[in-house]
């Protein structure tokens, strides 16, 4: 089965949905637009159910096969919400909003999302219930985990749950996907440094935080380096150094460092952590200051589960004749929490050579509509089908 004629059909105005969507970004749990037009969209298509505020701003939609005497009850998830990034593509349909922009794609999964539910409620050619979820907040916001704290799963009754996103460097409509540990884990650290300030020219009479705090950014580095295993997988970064003076003749009281921590397993999170909060407090206390460290647990590791992964990977062959084996990926995904919740599995999907995710050249390739279309309907099509 390759691409879904329907699709094709209907591509014009898949694409302008998702060019209004990319014209008017909005950022976390603040979708209110978009989500009341992923809602007034679903009404219009005839799905069996539309219901708003799951996870603040998520919509949540039911669409029934012919037949439901299967039982069988799948979720299919896109997320939609932008980044604060200005926009330097020069499209047509570039950021209306200075200082917001989809640079992720989302705007796509949004589309492309909606686009399967049309076709599904119009043919519903399978045996079961096909759940679609609109999720906020998947930018640092944790949107996929309050949707599931909302009873998401329970109130609807999902048994597996499916999730895409795009890939720059991928062909455009092919598909690449991993079994297991996927994307990282995402923690957060700040360090506050306090020493004892002073004059620059009597650097003797003070405990000087920059030169504390940049001994303590080297020695962050060994955590990687030295304290874990080298065939796993481990970033630790300090990604802001900020004293609170910008004088050029004064030795700072207090610095602050923050930085990010990825990981594929809990054991190496665990070390991570204890050695960044061992390593501040021991460098601090040896030059005389005084280490402050907040470790804040972010998303954990996405894991695909192994039958939902095989049947997913089946399902892209299917549609664009080859399916191909996915790296492990550093970055975050908060589709990991209904994963946690729900065996299922998450795909990638090509959007050929552009500028990678969260850059300000960055677009959604809309020729890749078809295939993500397809792909969302044939999961359901293939696991749920009709008698």
């Amino acid at each position: 089965m390759p691409v879904k004629n329907r699709f094709a059909e209907m591509l014009p105005e898949i694409t302008a949905w998702r060019r209004d969507f990319h014209e008017n970004p909005e950022l976390l749990f603040d979708v209110h637009r978009t989500a009341g037009i992923v809602a007034e969209k679903l009404r219009e298509f005839g799905v069996d159910e539309v219901t708003e505020g799951i996870g603040r701003t998520g919509v949540v939609a039911v669409i029934k096969g012919r037949a439901t005497g299967s039982g069988k009850v799948i979720g299919l998830r896109a997320d939609m919400d932008a980044l604060p990034i200005y926009e330097a593509t020069g499209a047509e349909h570039a950021s209306k909003t200075p200082g917001k922009m989809h640079a992720c794609g989302h705007d796509g999964h949004t589309a492309m999302l909606l686009g399967a539910a049309k076709y599904l409620a119009e043919t519903r050619n399978f045996d079961g219930t096909v759940v679609v979820i609109f999720q906020p907040a998947e930018e640092g916001g944790g949107g996929g985990k309050v949707m599931c704290d909302d009873g998401m799963m329970d109130r609807w009754g999902i048994q597996e749950v499916y999730g895409m996103h795009n890939m720059p460097g991928l062909p455009v409509g092919q598909f690449a996907i991993r079994e297991g540990a996927f994307f990282a884990a995402t923690d957060q650290f700040k360090i506050h440094v306090e020493g004892l300030g002073g004059h620059a020219a009597k650097p003797h009479d003070t405990v000087d935080t920059t030169v504390v705090a940049a001994q303590l950014v080297s020695a962050l580095q060994t955590i990687a380096s030295r304290n874990h295993d080298p065939v796993k997988n481990l970033v630790v970064s300090v990604t802001s150094f900020r004293t609170e003076s910008e004088a050029f003749n004064v030795i700072p009281q207090h610095v602050e460092l923050k930085g990010t921590v990825r990981t594929m397993d809990a054991e190496t999170r665990e070390m991570a952590e204890t050695r960044i909060k061992a390593l501040a407090e021991g460098i601090c206390s040896a030059f005389g200051a005084r280490a402050d460290v907040t470790y804040m647990r972010g998303y954990p590791v996405m894991v695909n589960s192994p039958e939902q992964t095989a049947f997913a990977a089946e399902v892209a062959q299917k549609v664009s004749g080859a399916c191909h084996p996915a790296p492990l990926v550093m970055g975050g995904e908060d589709f990991a929490f209904m994963l946690e919740e729900r065996p299922g599995a998450y795909i990638l999907v090509g959007n050929g050579d552009t500028a990678m995710v969260h850059h300000p050249e960055y677009d959604f390739d809309d020729n890749a509509i078809p295939a993500g279309c397809s792909w969302w309907a044939e999961i359901v099509e293939s696991r749920m089908p009709a008698a």
